[in-house]
């Protein structure tokens, strides 16, 4: 798994976006890990996909449903996929997991959408994708 700060994984997904187009490839399939209400009432990137790494109320990843998911998104393994969640940890367990049934480039953003928490316990005050200015939208 490659390991990408929010500003390298916006570029990089701009770059290989086009790269890919014009070789008439599908795009990667950038993959926001969060629960759906996270994703929709924190924010998200703009054109991520939300498949959630575990979902209210059981709070409780399977590994095989979330990658049977992911494959049914990207519909080739080989299609390079970008996963996004709060922190940059739900992702590390969520790209093992797509590595293991054979997704041959995962990559994560560090730091997530919101990054690490501060000493006054908030996020997108350290790093993470907000504070670092990239386009993001909210439901």
């Amino acid at each position: 798994m490659k390991h990408l700060t929010p500003t390298q994984a916006w570029s990089w997904l701009q770059a290989e976006t086009a790269r890919r187009t014009a070789e008439g490839q599908d795009a990667p399939l950038f993959v926001d890990v969060r629960m759906e209400i996270e994703s929709l009432y924190v924010g998200r990137p703009p054109g991520v996909e939300n498949i959630p790494w575990y979902e209210y109320p059981d709070l409780t990843p399977d590994a095989q449903r979330f990658a049977a998911a992911v494959e049914a998104e990207a519909g080739d393994k080989q299609r390079p996929v970008l996963l996004i969640c709060r922190s940059g940890k739900r992702t590390l367990d969520a790209g093992a997991a797509l590595e293991a049934v054979g997704f041959t480039e995962v990559l994560h953003v560090v730091h997530g959408f919101e990054g690490d928490l501060n000493d006054a316990f908030k996020r997108s005050s350290k790093n993470g994708w907000r504070f670092d200015g990239l386009p993001w939208e909210q439901m």
